[in-house]
């Protein structure tokens, strides 16, 4: 068996009924898509959803393995670039809420996040987030695991911290980062 894990549910960002705008093949031979996230790893997708469906955005579908209601199948992988507009709003609204509902996932990245080198710590890689503040929250989760994103900013002195977070998923959800926190980094296509 492999240990790699799926995505299970997946938010659609926008719905395409004539197919994707790149894609350069006749009107006639397109076939409705949608552009959806992954719940867990923030995965970009693009969707076949099954004939007759039509699925809005916001809406949260089963993409694993097993019985899809309302999706065929997963086409393939798509870039931050390859959204349309419609898709970049959605993200960024689906994003809030998915931080905002799992707050203790991200919290236990605080808790048990490790250093990426000798000299820097994965923690560094969020907005507001330096050396002194890294120290003083090491210490801290040393003396007692954090509980939510209000426990963190009152004992380190952290301001938005949920705000921060989701400002780096964005970041990451765009590419070009050295360091990968809380998203699946797409696969490097040969150029």
């Amino acid at each position: 068996m492999s240990s790699k894990k799926f995505e299970e549910y997946a938010y659609v960002l926008d719905y395409l009924p004539r197919g994707h705008p790149f894609d350069r093949r006749p009107i006639h031979l397109r076939k409705p898509v949608a552009l959806a996230v992954g719940e867990d790893f923030f995965t970009l997708l693009e969707l076949v959803p099954k004939e007759g469906v039509v699925l809005t955005p916001g809406e949260r579908v089963f993409i694993g393995k097993g019985v899809r209601d309302k999706v065929d199948h997963i086409s393939r992988r798509v870039s931050y670039d390859e959204l349309t507009a419609t898709a970049k709003d959605e993200l960024v609204r689906i994003v809030n809420k998915l931080v905002n509902e799992n707050e203790w996932r991200f919290v236990e990245i605080f808790n048990n996040a490790p250093p990426l080198t000798t000299r820097m710590h994965s923690l560094e890689l969020i907005k507001g987030i330096g050396k002194k503040k890294l120290w003083e929250l090491l210490e801290e989760r040393k003396k007692k695991p954090f509980e939510s994103f209000k426990d963190l900013e009152e004992r380190v002195g952290l301001r938005n911290v949920a705000e921060a977070v989701k400002e780096r998923i964005l970041e990451e959800l765009k590419g070009g980062q050295r360091y990968y926190l809380f998203v699946r980094p797409a696969p490097k296509t040969a150029e």
